[in-house]
């Protein structure tokens, strides 16, 4: 949910979290995750954190909206961020857009894929559902390349292409319309185009999972529909709580259940709540919401921010961001919910859990071991 001056709508990248946690000192029950950490989490939460997969199905690794961010070193203090974050799937997804899409969408592959490459200490590209087990085991933040639209398709054969470059998650539109179908700002929603048809049945013959985040009500059930296989809204909120026109109808998210897909909640403010505060719990009862509805199964994580959050962005870029968006998104003073800004914001999220009595199974299935699931289901 970002622009930058070159990538339009979502301008930063997706990385990925190891899974390594720094060794925890006891504190009456409770742990603190390096001497810097200024939480304590519980035995269960930073066990659980440790064992799950987890897994932020959008998830940039800062919001830098500098068009050059790429070539910046990674700081020390960014790589110690990764490494406690708990998380080891990240998936980079920038939207692209404009007369030029299918050059820059070539450039952005190049340049963050290459960003990965020069971080070998922290980041693992992902091109196998087995690539998240590894990059887990090695401590590693694994990378998912990703397009937060499908302008860079000029042909259906064009997702072959991305493919073998390493995009494994495509957006079919962003907020507006495209040859595809409609955004989930547009007045009117026409649904999935015929051409949209072909590219989706060329996502699943290549093995490139299905998103529909930020598509319009009709294109959102088109999509389910027509999809051979389980779909994805790797962030995205429920409609019925927020009332948001970014959001997903109760409709929408028993469909995407019954087809097997995964939906992936959001920290970001004007999804969660209409009103403020808005904390960690609020964000969770969108997962009680999705759960009640379809169940355990079908409900994941995709904050839709970096590991700090928008809140602490420049202040020219915050701006810029917030102008980039038409009236409807309504922006409020923060973006961020409070407790699910800072690089251990897993384990807020955990510790909610815990305090709503999911199991331990079910949480770690809402981490990350439903889009595990889903992406070892789709990917070739």
């Amino acid at each position: 949910m970002s622009i930058s001056s070159r990538w339009t709508r979502r301008a930063f990248m997706g990385g990925a979290a190891g899974a390594a946690v720094c060794a925890p000192m006891v504190n009456r029950g409770y742990f603190e995750l390096g001497a810097q950490s200024p939480r304590a989490y519980s035995r269960r939460a930073v066990d659980l954190v440790r064992d799950a997969m987890v897994i932020d199905m959008l998830a940039p690794l800062n919001l830098d909206l500098d068009p050059n961010a790429h070539a910046k070193p990674l700081t020390a203090k960014a790589a110690e961020e990764f490494k406690v974050s708990g998380i080891t799937g990240f998936h980079c997804a920038f939207g692209m857009s404009g007369p030029d899409v299918y050059a820059e969408t070539l450039a952005y592959m190049a340049a963050w894929q290459g960003y990965c490459g020069r971080n070998p200490h922290v980041f693992s590209l992902i091109g196998s559902a087995k690539d998240l087990d590894q990059a887990k085991a090695d401590g590693k933040a694994g990378v998912i390349m990703g397009v937060q639209n499908a302008e860079h398709f000029r042909t259906a054969k064009d997702v072959q292409t991305f493919y073998d470059l390493g995009q494994r998650c495509s957006q079919l539109t962003y907020n507006s319309q495209n040859m595809i179908g409609s955004g989930s700002t547009d007045r009117i929603d026409g649904g999935v185009s015929d051409y949209g048809v072909e590219v989706i049945e060329a996502m699943n013959k290549t093995g490139m999972l299905v998103d529909v985040s930020h598509s319009g009500d009709r294109t959102t059930l088109d999509a389910v529909e027509l999809s051979k296989v389980p779909i994805a809204y790797t962030h995205s909120n429920c409609r019925a709580i927020a009332g948001h026109p970014r959001t997903k109808t109760d409709e929408a998210i028993v469909a995407l259940g019954k087809k097997g897909g995964v939906m992936g909640i959001t920290g970001v403010r004007m999804f969660v709540s209409k009103t403020d505060p808005t904390n960690v719990g609020h964000m969770v009862d969108h997962i009680d919401h999705v759960v009640k509805l379809t169940g355990i199964e079908h409900v994941g994580i995709g904050s839709d921010a970096d590991l700090n959050g928008y809140d602490d962005m420049r202040e020219d870029q915050y701006k810029m961001l917030k102008a980039a968006y038409k009236a409807s998104y309504a922006f409020r003073e923060k973006i961020d919910i409070d407790g699910f800004d800072h690089p251990r914001k897993v384990f807020d999220l955990t510790e909610e859990l815990i305090r709503r009595k999911y199991s331990d199974a079910n949480i770690k299935a809402v981490l990350g071991g439903n889009f595990r699931r889903l992406l070892g289901d789709t990917w070739k």
